[in-house]
Order: C-alpha cells, then sequence, then structure tokens
C-alpha cells in the first residue's frame, strides 16, 4: 500500500477518533447496571435452583465482556477525552473485570505495535510457533505448544490462568506506577470479594461469580484468538512489517448477529480498532462502514470462525495458517546436519 492511500486511509478514519461523553456515560450505564441487576438475580435464583442461577451468571458474563470493552477503551485513551477520567473509569473497570489497568494498558499497547511482526512476539499476544520453529523445537517445546494450543487447554485453563495468574502480577521490568496500579486493583478485589463472600457466602459466591468470571474468560479469549487467527492472516519478519497491512489484513472483521455485536462492543470490527486505536468502540462500525478499503478485510461469521480451531501453525513462506497434520510429514524427515 502507498504511503499517498495510507495517508488517505487515515484521513477517512480520523474524524472517528473522537470520544463522546454522552456516548461513553451511557454505555456505562446500559453495561455496569445490567451487570449488577442480572448478578443479584442469579444469586437470589440460587434459593430456587442452581440450574437457574448458572444461565443468568453466563448472561452476566457477557457483560462482563462489554464491561471489558470500555476498559479497553480507556487503556488507549479512547473512551474519554480527559486522560484521568480514562484512569480512574478504567481501574474501576479493572476491578470488575480482574484485570490490572496500568499493566494491560502496557502489554496491549506492545501487541498493537508488534502484531503480526514475526520477530516481536511474546507480549500481550498469542502463542505462535512457525513450520519451522516447531519442527526445530525439542520434543518438550512441541508438547507445550500442542498443550497450549489444544482448545479444552486454551479455554478451559487459560481464562483461570489469565485471571488468577498473570493478572494479578507485575512483570519485572514494570514501573513503580504500574506497579502500584496492580497493588491497588489485588487488595481492592480482595476487598470486595471478601465482602461478597462475608454476605453470600463462599459457596454461593464460587458458583455465581465462578461461572460468570469463567464465561467472560473463555467470551474473551475466543475474541482475540479469533481475530488475529485466520487462514490468511498477515505475519511478516521485522524488515518487510507493516503496521497498517498488520491491522487490515492481520486483524479480521468478525461478523456476528446485531445482539452479539453489541454484547462485544463492536470489537469484531477489530481491523478498524488496529488500524487506529484511537476510535471508541461506539464509532468502530461507522468507520467501517464510511470507509469503503476497510471492507475488504478479511470477514468472518459466527459460524466460519470455528473453522479457526484447526490453524496450529504459521507457513512463513506461504503466508497461510496450517494445522498440525499439515506438518506431519515434515517431522518424519531427517534434520538437515548443522556440520
Amino acid at each position: 500500500m502507498s504511503k499517498e492511500k495510507i495517508a488517505q486511509l487515515r484521513k477517512h478514519v480520523s474524524p472517528f477518533e473522537k470520544a463522546d461523553i454522552k456516548a461513553s456515560i451511557r454505555q456505562m450505564i446500559n453495561t455496569i447496571l445490567p451487570f449488577l441487576v442480572i448478578w443479584f438475580l442469579a444469586y437470589q435464583a440460587l434459593h430456587i435452583s442452581v440450574w437457574l442461577a448458572v444461565p443468568l451468571a453466563m448472561i452476566a458474563a457477557g457483560f462482563v465482556v462489554r464491561m471489558f470493552i470500555i476498559f479497553h477503551d480507556c487503556t488507549h485513551g479512547s473512551f474519554f477525552k480527559n486522560k484521568k477520567a480514562n484512569a480512574i473509569v478504567g481501574t474501576i473497570t479493572g476491578v470488575l473485570t480482574l484485570f490490572p489497568y496500568e499493566k494491560w494498558k502496557r502489554e496491549h499497547a506492545i501487541h498493537h505495535a508488534s502484531s503480526g511482526n514475526l520477530d516481536k512476539r511474546g507480549v500481550g499476544d498469542i502463542w505462535v510457533m512457525t513450520i519451522e520453529e516447531y519442527i526445530e523445537s525439542s520434543k518438550w517445546t512441541r508438547l507445550k505448544y500442542r498443550l497450549y494450543r489444544n482448545p479444552l487447554v486454551m479455554f478451559g485453563l487459560g481464562p483461570l490462568l489469565l485471571i488468577l495468574v498473570t493478572s494479578r502480577f507485575n512483570r519485572k521490568d514494570a514501573r513503580k506506577k504500574e506497579r502500584l496500579n496492580t497493588y491497588l486493583i489485588n487488595v481492592s478485589l480482595i476487598v470486595l470479594y471478601g465482602l461478597l463472600i462475608y454476605w453470600i457466602g463462599w459457596q454461593a459466591f464460587l458458583i455465581i461469580q465462578g461461572t460468570t468470571m469463567f464465561t467472560a474468560g473463555v467470551l474473551g479469549i475466543w475474541l482475540f484468538y479469533v481475530q488475529h487467527t485466520f487462514e490468511d492472516s498477515y505475519f511478516e519478519d521485522e524488515s518487510e512489517w507493516d503496521y497498517v497491512k498488520a491491522a487490515i489484513e492481520g486483524s479480521s472483521y468478525y461478523e456476528l448477529p446485531k445482539v452479539l455485536q453489541w454484547v462485544t462492543g463492536n470489537i469484531g470490527f477489530h481491523h478498524v480498532h488496529h488500524l487506529s486505536p484511537r476510535v471508541p468502540n461506539y464509532h468502530l462500525e461507522k468507520a467501517h462502514v464510511s470507509t469503503p478499503p476497510l471492507q475488504k478485510a478479511t470477514t468472518i461469521g459466527l459460524f466460519s470462525s470455528l473453522k479457526s480451531l484447526r490453524y496450529k501453525l504459521y507457513d512463513a513462506k506461504n503466508k497461510t495458517f496450517v494445522t498440525f497434520q499439515d506438518i506431519k510429514h515434515l517431522l518424519r524427515e531427517p534434520k538437515p546436519s548443522s556440520l
């Protein structure tokens, strides 16, 4: 893509890079309030039947995902014009969604700056190995990778690991502000969850809050996974990597039914978001519709997205994802001698 076309594309999108205070407050109200109401109803439903409470908790999880999008926009500084307002709302929604604001803000910024760059993987993204890397790896590394890419591990253990471990601890290179924010959110969670357990009991807490947050975690990982893992997704070496191409060709347009689009805060327009993270979630669809080149992004539907579960390794030569089965024959071939 020429510099002229890139400039024109950015010009088309720039009018949508403006936070609307009324739209932001409206989204907070129609997200946080229903979440609290449905969560309370789920708790009350326990007095009738656990089979009524669990489905309600799973519905509440949808609003946790929507709340996470608010948190996500705050980390990009796109939900409010005011930096402090983004930090305050981001920290509060971080407590409610179990994510440390400053830590996630930095890691996610790295993800945006390096998405699709084969030389800069490992922070804020999903583990992807190329065919060559997999073949050259030890049996132990291959086993770890196969387990990691197994749907039961990724969507079963993944949410627990993300919520209970990786989000609770700072990275070694974290600065003071980031560390303190993580501590603040962790302490807030201890106090909040302690009060909830004291109020409703640990069993009710595990059933309602456990179901809600686990379901939200599964949905969140799925959305992230599917929007960067499709057959012809963009990956390049550092020397060939291009930010705009990574945004448009390396992020999909996840075309969801309107209800799910609303619940997921328009994050299905992921290509628009990666092109311009400053566009608030409630403007993403407008930016997509009004910018014809963005409509050429890879479009995946609800059912066709399930195919992405097959893709395990990236074929850097042919620029495509492949399955483990596709490269099985390569593992039988003897490795070339290093002599």
